[in-house]
């Protein structure tokens, strides 16, 4: 097991206080291993193992606290025996009917600590909002960065190739559990496969209560071929209508949300860097885990340009940037990133093989007369920036600790 240091600096100044820390993510990102991480330094610092309550909702054994009245009664039945302060872990909180309810009731009752994880962004909506308005923090759990994949990739083999790991990394993605399974390419995509039918199945389909699922399958198939170029709800509606398919924009739309609520689609928005907008038209749409993509849809290596730009935005996400997608009249600027006021303006392509791509990528900086940090990264050994253009190899900027 790793550390996951990244994720522990966020939640430790937040331990032992009265906030919820609500772990969220796509299924199988690493939540559960993230609880066990935090109650193991809890754990380190002198905590008695009989001050904490676990439950994962997720298993048949705890299927009779999936309510909030059954789980109060649990937690009840907990402080009649515990002493001092006490620490509540609880895993896929979505499973518990009216959970807000119970959460908030502990929060005011007891002197606890608590931790929830859940695989749905409608977690911090509705009512949440409403029972623990400003007493909760989130954290964002993604799969695992290419850092933490070379970490894992050296523990089994110490003297693997930086780029052979990153080679690695763009067919399998970085689903934390893979890390058991290594070497055998077979076992990794049934694996991932799975993944993607359990997302699908509970937290897309079964949540939203969708009945055309071969509909929402194909939606799915045509946002996985287009991650990381610009489309619409018409552009969709038009390639149901060419396949002799009919379906309304309310229903894509409503697709595409039930996708993004359960993380396995990450929308960003386009802005207009010149007019100081955010333009509400064709925004583009990256999966959460590039590994998916070539399980279920396969052609990672064939759309290198798509997935090495997949895997920067998700490592921008992961590091705590708000992104967007960059527009200076005629020109696009892959992602602008925006984190504690400061900017970064990145493009991603996949060779600087001609002149033409090189005038392009860097080109796109022209109307940009800011002196925030400005990069080109794409697979080439060699470096070439130029004109205060820092251009890298996208392996070693991921890999960068800091960007400046």
């Amino acid at each position: 097991m790793i550390k996951r240091e990244m994720y522990m600096k966020q939640i430790r100044p937040f331990m032992n206080n009265d906030l919820v820390k609500v772990l969220t993510g796509i299924r199988r990102s690493g939540k559960s291993v993230m609880l066990d991480l935090i109650k193991q330094e809890l754990l380190s610092s002198g905590i008695s193992d009989s001050q904490f309550l676990t439950i994962n909702f997720e298993t048949m054994s705890n299927a009779r606290y999936c309510t909030a009245q059954s789980l109060h009664d649990r937690i009840e039945e907990f402080f009649s025996s515990a002493e001092g302060r006490t620490y509540l872990f609880f895993d896929e909180i979505q499973e518990v009917k009216d959970w807000e309810r119970c959460i908030n009731s502990c929060r005011t009752e007891y002197d606890c600590d608590i931790y929830i994880t859940g695989s749905n962004a409608k977690l911090l909506s509705g009512e949440l909002a409403t029972y623990l308005a400003g007493r909760y923090v989130e954290f964002v759990i993604y799969p695992f960065s290419f850092t933490e994949f070379l970490e894992v990739s050296r523990l089994r083999e110490p003297s693997i190739d930086v780029s052979l790991a990153f080679r690695n990394y763009i067919l399998t993605g970085g689903m934390p559990f893979l890390a058991n399974l290594l070497g055998n390419s077979d076992a990794c995509t049934q694996y991932l496969k799975d993944i993607y039918n359990s997302v699908v199945l509970k937290d897309v389909v079964r949540r939203n209560s969708i009945r055309d699922v071969g509909l929402l399958e194909r939606t799915i198939t045509y946002m996985l071929a287009n991650v990381g170029h610009s489309f619409s709800a018409n552009s969709l509606s038009k390639y149901f209508k060419s396949e002799n398919r009919s379906i309304s924009h309310e229903t894509i739309l409503n697709y595409i949300k039930a996708c993004t609520d359960a993380f396995l689609f990450y929308k960003i928005s386009r802005e207009d860097l010149i007019g100081k907008k955010i333009l509400s038209v064709n925004e583009k749409y990256y999966v959460a885990d590039h590994g998916l993509r070539e399980a279920v849809y396969g052609s990672n290596n064939r759309d290198m340009d798509q997935i090495l730009e997949n895997i920067v935005c998700l490592e921008l996400l992961r590091r705590g940037y708000h992104v967007s997608v960059g527009k200076t009249n005629t020109k696009e600027i892959d992602f602008v990133s925006v984190k504690n006021g400061q900017r970064l303006y990145i493009q991603v392509s996949y060779l600087l093989a001609s002149e033409e791509t090189i005038e392009r990528e860097f080109g796109a900086y022209k109307n940009i007369a800011d002196n925030y940090p400005k990069y080109v990264l794409s697979m080439d050994e060699f470096d070439m920036s130029r004109n205060g253009i820092k251009h890298f190899h996208v392996r070693d900027f991921l890999l960068m600790k800091e960007w400046n």
